[in-house]
């Protein structure tokens, strides 16, 4: 498929309203498709339907909580009417996370995740297969993560989240092994420099900041259109998604080592007061794609993880050698 076919493709996109799913619909918008903005925050929406209409593409914007079934169901109608009964691609981005202890985090907090995070994205699955079945076509993108392979500490709900992503997309290709024009596909990235750590929820007590280096959202978006032109059921983006996964695969002991080097980090962070963020809400500051993170990196963290690949690397030539 060429970049042309496209135009005029009904894509859906939850979580457009900043970050990697805004990114991705400016990036469809560039090829002309007609996109669907789905995420709590309508003003937000209003301001990227604006940008991908000056882009050249089609929007729609539909309010959405995709922790709500019935809002989810409204989504796809109104997709559905956009697209004179055609959806072509879903994307399943909207995700929220929450820092913290875990026995100090609300169970409501963990909840919340979880809601949006996985079940959030079997909703979404739900209501757009009966129109690909009816279609015989339709491509499924679901926006997973590094820490779907590599655990992560004090965001437990989160990590439950998407491990379970992973074992949700693998089932759903085994269920629709008879539908051959229905592709279920997962996006990989490593560590995304959006608005979502500054947005989340913050129960540790700290200020929270993430691990260079980071990924430019706009790498994901041309991911999806990747996967949109050429499905597959796997892809990463950034090399450190890759690493890291290798890491953990080959070094003992690397999921207490995670998390002694996290409660160290977040001991050593300055003090804030607790913050529930953008779960039960949409987030108050400004809506964008960039977090404005890679600006602040620091040299001395790129190295920490560049040591904890080596320790990983390490961890397998020591493996081969008792063998």
């Amino acid at each position: 498929m060429t970049e042309n076919r496209l135009e005029g493709a009904v894509v859906v996109i939850t979580g457009a309203s900043s970050g990697i799913g805004r990114a991705t619909a400016q990036a469809f918008a560039r090829r002309r498709a007609r996109v669907v903005l789905a995420a709590r925050d309508e003003e937000a929406l209003q301001e990227a339907a604006e940008e991908c209409w000056a882009l050249g593409g089609e929007a729609l914007v539909v309010p959405t909580d995709t922790t709500l079934s019935d809002s989810v169901e409204q989504l796809a109608t109104a997709a559905a009417e956009f697209g004179q009964g055609r959806i072509d691609i879903w994307i399943n981005n909207a995700g929220v996370g929450a820092v913290g202890t875990f026995d100090e985090t609300p169970l409501d907090a963990h909840e919340q995740v979880v809601q949006t995070d996985l079940i959030g994205y079997l909703r979404g699955a739900h209501v757009v297969l009966p129109y690909f079945k009816q279609q015989n076509a339709g491509i499924l993108i679901n926006t997973l993560s590094v820490g779907s392979w590599v655990p992560q500490p004090f965001a437990v709900a989160y990590s439950a989240s998407k491990f379970g992503l992973r074992g949700f997309s693998q089932a759903l290709r085994g269920e629709l092994a008879q539908w051959p024009g229905i592709h279920v596909c997962d996006v990989y990235p490593s560590v995304v420099d959006t608005p979502g750590f500054r947005d989340g929820g913050n129960y540790a007590g700290r200020s929270l900041q993430p691990p260079p280096p980071l990924c430019d959202p706009r790498q994901v978006a041309e991911a999806m259109i990747s996967l949109a032109l050429h499905p597959r059921h796997t892809t990463s983006v950034g090399m450190v998604a890759t690493l890291l996964r290798f890491a953990h695969f080959v070094t003992p002991g690397f999921n207490q080592l995670s998390g002694l080097l996290t409660g160290a980090a977040l001991r050593r962070a300055d003090r804030v007061a607790p913050s529930s963020g953008n779960l039960f809400h949409p987030a108050l500051g400004q809506r964008r794609i960039d977090g404005g993170w890679r600006k602040d990196s620091h040299p001395q963290r790129t190295l920490m993880l560049a040591g904890g690949v080596a320790v990983g690397v390490v961890g397998l030539l020591l493996c081969c050698r008792k063998r």
